[in-house]
């Protein structure tokens, strides 16, 4: 989790084959991703931490074969930001919100939002608020909405929306339910809406169709995975394993309730976001889930 902390069938065959060109292929064959879904399907670009860094131009070619457009950075990849958009143009991506960790968003708020404009996004999200431990309390949640109340103010004010992203380990009893409730209610809502990982959210305890429900019009987009079937849940588990990661729709998640809940909560994105360690394997299945799931 640290690296996380720091920054922040046929079909499916057939789109892994696409995903390995050449860099230079950049897809006439590689069809825009479509869905039934309310929102286009994204990638949020850690999946592919272990590629961009040694490859960029390369990888986020891999990324416009696989059929996507759209995109969700989590760091610039040891590049600078003019080369880090240079690329996403080159490849033919937009880069629609930049993941920024919370020190920088607490201490750098103007060096935040400069990082996502210069991408071209419209958003930030910040994707975890410090504790110690695995005990997050609610001390850890009034902090936390302290800073990101702040940091909402400015990306509003710079023209850009402000997300906060769940965990897993806010999914604890608190007096108004739990700790994410807590911060729910201490959060400004109109400067920090959500971005719900449906696989920590899950893995953390929580209902994801019910989470999206019960926030909704203020869930924007959500993070797509899956969890391993037949794995007990831990309440307020912050991580799991890269092999509990599994494709859209193979694992323990109620994926059609989920996308049926987020349909009608009006959320914008669905970014699909792989932590296991065949990436390139799982997305274009996740891909052919999404595109021929019925919502």
């Amino acid at each position: 989790m640290s690296s996380r902390r720091e920054f922040l069938t046929t079909l499916a065959a057939g789109l892994t084959a696409s995903a390995m060109k050449p860099a230079g292929a950049r897809g006439a064959d590689a069809p825009e991703i479509k869905s039934g879904l309310n929102g286009p399907v994204g990638l949020q670009l850690y999946s592919l931490r272990e590629y961009g860094p040694k490859d960029l131009a390369g990888t986020l070619a891999k990324v416009r074969a696989m059929g996507f457009r759209d995109v969700e950075s989590a760091g610039l990849w040891n590049h600078t930001l003019p080369e880090f958009r240079s690329a996403l143009d080159a490849a033919g991506l937009k880069c629609r919100s930049a993941h920024i960790g919370f020190d920088r968003l607490r201490d750098d708020a103007a060096g935040a939002i400069a990082e996502a404009k210069g991408l071209g996004a419209a958003g930030v999200v910040c994707a975890w608020i410090p504790h110690k431990g695995d005990a997050f309390t609610r001390d850890d949640a009034t902090k936390g909405a302290e800073v990101f109340n702040r940091f909402g103010k400015a990306a509003q004010d710079a023209g850009l929306t402000f997300g906060y992203h769940c965990h897993g380990y806010e999914f604890v009893p608190s007096t108004e339910g739990t700790l994410f409730d807590t911060f729910a209610g201490m959060a400004d809502p109109k400067l920090v809406s959500f971005q719900i990982d449906v696989f920590h959210a899950y893995n953390g305890g929580a209902d994801p169709a019910q989470l999206i429900e019960k926030h909704k019009g203020r869930v924007r987009s959500l993070h797509v995975k899956d969890r391993k079937k037949g794995v007990p849940v831990k309440a307020g588990s912050a991580g799991a394993e890269a092999d509990m990661d599994v494709p859209v729709g193979t694992g323990a998640i109620d994926y059609p309730a989920v996308l049926r809940a987020a349909k009608k909560a009006g959320v914008s994105y669905y970014f699909i976001e792989d932590e296991s360690k065949d990436p390139l394997g799982h997305i274009p299945q996740s891909v052919a889930y999404l595109s021929s799931v019925k919502v």
